[in-house]
């Protein structure tokens, strides 16, 4: 079947009137298929199958119909990875209701933002989450939304996901079919460019994930997959549960947080031969020593920019490139170096790929909704008639989505740069907010990150614009250097000529700061912002002690 047929096939499927979450993403499968292999930090594991997960869930969904949950309604979690977690999950979608991905990492006040926004009625919550849900003074008005907690050391008036499991399962009668156009899914972005904002994401964007699945990773029922990204954030939520549980394949999850050491020696223990992870997960990985050979089939990236050093790296220790991909929590993945042997090309250094199936992505010019030639930067946009394009607007924010479409409608902004040469392949260069204009020349941060990170002594880098008198801004660098590394002015004036070599003479940095850690997102994007407003106050102050002249 070609990759045009196949779209077809799963939006017939997906996008019925009559899609039924539960059915389509457990109950399809035979009942001693494995769905998940659950890792301890100890390397004990437990599997988990579809039988065994529709049982559970079926009676924590007769347990939500108890409190009144029903279609349509929203319920936060805020879990770890865990079955416990698949299981509630299961559960909200067997009453056709919506799940609310809570990211665990999350201080309270973000907490309550999003199920506020979400409007919850219930949240299910672990133990040791529970304390981000208590009042306090920061937030003394009552909670509109009820308490699950699962494990030991919920508070009066809680209820116990135990007990809801224990809850005769016919109380819920049948899986609630609520059709492709519904959302099933509200996950909120990370608000690194604004507040955070809830993404609905219908039924029938289960598509979109399949065809990433088999497509962007090459999935295969041999393969031992592993997706280390956390489940709180949409690459995560979408390719460690939904994806894999639609096509039927077993996904791994760590039920202990991340670290390098524990990654090597996952990936040798299980086999692991297709894994997916953020940029930072490889960095820190490089910066530690495998406990035994690893060799993969497939390694992809997505979250932030793949800086090109990490390819080479990766092909000498993992047997095996890093693809780089490209996606929004609003789109699902839509760009991808994909590894299927129908679409597959060879990487280029520093290219996040080429368009997948289903979708179609352009170049805008900055000033106009015409398509920029190749090799000029322009706004990354995406065609709303597109097969697989799945957004319906944030939720309760009409402003907000409007603001994201060109004037027609046709083209959905996602507020990224990017360059495409004549073969099609996009590179990224920045989101619209962190590009640096410096005499006129438009900037991206991420090119002069790349350069930098291709020097031996340099761990991670972050490139922001500082106001300057003369020529509107100039680019300077935040650099994290390798363990064992002294920062010195030799160190600093070896980066800049770097730049100048590699990239362009006139953005090389024209500061280089020693850091002992860049700010990022719960989901390990750098926030440049933090970086840029804290040196633009610095720079202001100093302008303001300078005696008028």
């Amino acid at each position: 079947m070609t990759a045009e047929g196949r779209v077809k096939e799963l939006l017939d499927l997906y996008g019925a009137p009559d899609a039924c979450v539960a059915a389509l993403l457990c109950d399809a499968h035979a009942a001693d298929s494995i769905a998940f292999t659950v890792v301890e930090a100890d390397l004990s594991s437990q599997d988990v199958t579809y039988g065994s997960l529709r049982g559970q869930s079926e009676r924590f969904a007769a347990g939500l119909t108890a409190l009144g949950i029903g279609p349509g309604d929203t319920v936060g979690v805020l879990m770890g990875k865990s079955i416990e977690l698949v299981v509630a999950l299961l559960g909200i979608w067997r009453r056709g209701a919506v799940a609310v991905p809570l990211f665990t990492a999350f201080a309270p006040p973000a907490i309550a933002l999003r199920l506020r926004g979400s409007s919850a009625k219930v949240v299910v919550v672990d133990t040791d989450q529970r304390e981000k849900l208590d009042l306090s003074n920061e937030r003394p008005e009552p909670r509109p939304w009820r308490i699950v907690t699962a494990g030991d050391g919920g508070r009066d008036g809680d209820l116990s996901f135990s007990e809801l499991l224990a809850t005769d399962p016919n109380g819920a009668g049948p899986p609630v079919a609520v059709g492709g156009d519904a959302p099933f899914i509200m996950i909120f972005t990370s608000g690194t460019t604004g507040s955070p904002k809830g993404v609905p994401t219908l039924v029938r964007g289960i598509a979109h994930m399949v065809m990433y699945m088999e497509y962007g990773y090459d999935v295969r029922p041999d393969d031992v997959y592993w997706n280390a990204t956390d489940p709180g954030w949409a690459y995560g939520f979408f390719y460690v549960i939904v994806g894999p549980m639609a096509i039927g394949q077993r996904s791994i999850m760590v039920h202990a947080g991340f670290s390098p050491d524990l990654a090597w020696r996952v990936l040798s223990h299980l086999e692991v031969t297709n894994l997916a992870a953020a940029p930072t997960a490889y960095r820190a990985m490089r910066n530690a020593s495998p406990s035994a050979p690893v060799t993969l089939r497939c390694a992809s990236s997505a979250g932030e920019p793949l800086t090109p050093d990490l390819i080479p790296w990766a092909e000498q220790v993992l047997d095996t490139p890093i693809a780089d991909h490209y996606g929004q929590t609003e789109l699902g993945m839509v760009v991808a170096n994909a590894w299927h042997s129908d679409i597959r090309r060879p990487i280029l250094p520093g290219s996040m790929g080429y368009p997948l199936p289903g979708h179609n992505v352009e170049v805008l010019l900055e000033g106009a909704d015409e398509f920029a030639p190749a090799g000029i930067r322009g706004r990354v946009a995406i065609d709303t008639e597109a097969p697989l394009y799945a957004f319906p607007g944030y939720h309760a924010d009409t402003e907000r989505s409007a603001q994201c479409l060109t004037s027609d409608g046709r083209w959905y902004i996602t507020g990224d740069s990017a360059t495409r040469d004549n073969d099609g392949a996009f590179f990224f260069s920045s989101r619209d907010d962190d590009v640096i204009i410096m005499a006129g020349y438009r900037i991206g941060p991420f090119e002069i990150e790349s350069v930098l990170v291709e020097h031996p002594d340099v761990a991670e880098a972050a490139v922001v614009g500082v106001p300057d008198a003369l020529r509107g801004e100039v680019v300077e660098a935040f650099v994290l250097l390798r363990p064992g590394v002294t920062a010195s002015e030799a160190l600093t004036m070896e980066l800049q000529q770097l730049v100048r070599n590699r990239f362009a003479k006139h953005a090389y940095p024209r500061s280089v700061h020693y850091i002992d850690a860049l700010p990022k997102t719960p989901s390990g994007k750098v926030q440049r912002f933090a970086l840029r407003d804290s040196r633009r106050s610095e720079v202001t102050a100093m302008g303001a002690q300078q005696p008028e002249s």
